[in-house]
């Protein structure tokens, strides 16, 4: 699989509200430093291609990185071809896929807008395996 790159780093202090973006943030052993859904279970960090989000701004021009919640946000990754187990290098992180897809929650502000909502479908989840300083425009590769 081809490297990719760290377009957007996304957080925020409390579920259920807008991430913000940032330029650099720890992966510390529980996840992304700072963001609400760190913790010790197995969707620590979430990532999802700029690609699948260019796709629903033909539908609402308004959505950026981070509007689906995802912490990492990249570019040149087909996140269809990883499975459960991969390892993926984020900066100097590594994190190992735990999960593909969830469910929206209630109120999912995209789906009530446009009807669908890509995180059902393309959301990554992973597992810390090793912390580390990512940073925009940071290497991302699939290790296997």
């Amino acid at each position: 699989m081809k490297n990719g790159t760290v377009v957007s780093i996304n957080l925020s202090a409390a579920k259920g509200v807008k991430k913000m973006q940032v330029e650099c943030a720890v992966i510390t052993e529980s996840g992304l430093e700072g963001d609400a859904h760190s913790g010790d279970w197995h969707r620590q960090i979430s990532l999802l291609g700029i690609e699948s989000i260019d796709l629903f701004r033909e539908k609402l021009a308004t959505i950026a990185p981070g509007d689906f919640a995802e912490n990492v946000t990249t570019r040149g990754i087909d996140w269809q071809d990883v499975k459960i187990g991969n390892r993926v290098s984020i900066g100097e992180a590594i994190v190992e896929v735990s999960q593909i897809g969830k469910e929206c929650h209630h109120g999912c502000s995209i789906r009530e807008k446009v009807g669908d909502c890509v995180m059902p479908k393309e959301g990554i989840f992973a597992k810390v395996i090793t912390p580390g300083l990512v940073k925009v425009g940071d290497t991302i590769r699939v290790l296997g």
